[in-house]
Parts: C-alpha cells; sequence; structure tokens
C-alpha cells in the first residue's frame, strides 16, 4: 500500500539519522536534528500518535538506518501449516519475529517456533526473502524485509498459551484462519506451502 506522506516521512527520517551519524558540522547537525523532528511531526500528525512515542518507536535509533529484519518459520505437517494466534490482534501468523543480535536467521526461527508455538524444529532451507512494502501489508513505520525459512518438526508439543500468542494449530491451505496481515498475508502462507514442496533450489525474491 503506497501512502505517499508516510513514505515521504520515511526518507526524511533515514536522512537525518544518516547525517546525524556522519556529519561533523555543527550547524549541519542542527539541520539534520531539524529533518528529524519534522518526520516525527508528520508521523504523530497523521497517526494522532503523541511526539513522544513516535519518538521512541520511529525516531530512536543512532547509525545509518537499515531495514528492520523480520523472520518467519514455515512448518509442515501432512500438508498443513504451522500458524500460532497472535495475542497483539488476535489474528494468525507464521511463528516468527524481529531478528535478534547474536543469532543467525535459522536459530531466530528455531526460537521462535518453540516460544510461540512450542514445538522443536531443524531448519531446512531458505524459501524467500520479501520487501514488505511490495505486498499487501497495511501502512508501518519501519522499512522491512521479510525472511521465510522451511523448517522440518522434530518434537516438542503445541503451547496453549505463551506471552504473545493464545493459540497454536496446523491449517491446510483452503482452510486458513483470519491472518495477522501486519505479519504475513494470504498470499504469502499460499506460496509459501507451494515453494516447500518444490525445487530446493526454488528462492522468492522481492
Amino acid at each position: 500500500m503506497n501512502i505517499p506522506w508516510l513514505q515521504w516521512a520515511k526518507e526524511i527520517q533515514a536522512i537525518s539519522q544518516a547525517g546525524l551519524a556522519y556529519g561533523e558540522n555543527g550547524y549541519d547537525l542542527e539541520r539534520y536534528e531539524a529533518l528529524r523532528k519534522i518526520s516525527v511531526e508528520m508521523m504523530s500528525h497523521f497517526t494522532d500518535t503523541p511526539i513522544d512515542k513516535v519518538t521512541e518507536l520511529f525516531a530512536s535509533d543512532t547509525g545509518y538506518q537499515t531495514p528492520k529484519v523480520d523472520i518467519r518459520a514455515v512448518v509442515l505437517k501432512e500438508n498443513k501449516v504451522l500458524l500460532v494466534k497472535e495475542r497483539a490482534d488476535g489474528a494468525w501468523a507464521l511463528p516468527g519475529g524481529w531478528a535478534d543480535i547474536g543469532y543467525t536467521p535459522s536459530e531466530v526461527a528455531v526460537k521462535e517456533t518453540r516460544e510461540e508455538a512450542g514445538y522443536q524444529v531443524k531448519p531446512v532451507r531458505l524459501l524467500a526473502i520479501l520487501d514488505k512494502k511490495c505486498h499487501a501489508h497495511p501502512p508501518a513505520p519501519n522499512y522491512v524485509y521479510k525472511i521465510f525459512i522451511l523448517c522440518e518438526l522434530v518434537g516438542g508439543e503445541a503451547l496453549e498459551v505463551s506471552l504473545e500468542t493464545t493459540e497454536v494449530g496446523f491449517f491446510g491451505e483452503q482452510e486458513l484462519p483470519p491472518l495477522s496481515i501486519e505479519r504475513n498475508t494470504v498470499e504469502q502462507v499460499k506460496r509459501m506451502i507451494e515453494l516447500a514442496s518444490g525445487p530446493a533450489s526454488q528462492v522468492l525474491l522481492d
């Protein structure tokens, strides 16, 4: 979904953050700080969110700004895909979340599946690396790359609840529950099921 003001705010924020990281002239630093303030005010105005909250979530990083990374585990059993019901919005998603410092992408997929679903899995191969802006997700303040990793189920049992999820289940392609489209779209989940049974060399990009 292309929302011009949101794209402008993101770009202004990225430029200002890079300028603050690498600028040396005091006058230039003041200008970059002013740009960051404008980006925060734009985000606050159009989302009706307090300035301090926007600053914390959108403009508190330092250094050169890069995309955030969201990692999702694709776990199949009898041609059904593992989904967890998100406590945040009551909808369903592939197990996963933000990449953690100190963990490889595969380790994040394993950890998130264990913590959110209760199952032990083994990473098998990469299925896709997607740019969130190219898919039908709702608008978001962060620029995000999404990594989908096929994992083999090796043990464990479904959790009743976790800190982030309230239900766990396996679903066929034609019986998917309401999905948390902030995290994954119907098209993405169906495509991952298809890729999981396709050639090992096939990886979806962008």
